[in-house]
């Protein structure tokens, strides 16, 4: 079906995202790892991060329930598409063309 879910935001990542372009208006110039230190520096100093962290579990909870309708919906099927991209170098593809004879066998004598 459609691709596995993507793994949810941290809360860090969350309020990071919100305040990127904050952080580039309070310092003209900054570059982009700069800012990521910035905010890894801002998020440690920050006393309430609840809501933040509120948000972080409402999206992981969206994202088990994604987790949960793509398995259902066959999602099962991430596995081989993950060894097609994996190293499948000429081995596998022997082992299971074997492996695909020995079905059809099986088949044919139930």
């Amino acid at each position: 079906m459609g691709d596995k879910p993507k793994r949810p935001l941290s809360g860090y990542m969350i309020w990071l995202n919100s305040v990127r372009e904050q952080i580039k208006k309070d310092n003209p110039g900054i570059k982009v790892t700069e800012i990521a230190k910035k905010g890894g520096e801002m998020w440690r100093a920050m006393k309430d991060k609840s809501e933040w962290e509120a948000k972080a579990a409402k999206a992981k909870e969206n994202y088990e329930d994604a987790v949960k309708d793509f398995e259902a919906n066959g999602g099962s099927s991430a596995n081989g598409s993950a060894k097609k991209r994996g190293k499948a170098g000429k081995k596998p593809a022997k082992k299971s063309k074997k492996a695909d004879s020995d079905d059809e066998e099986e088949e044919e004598s139930e």
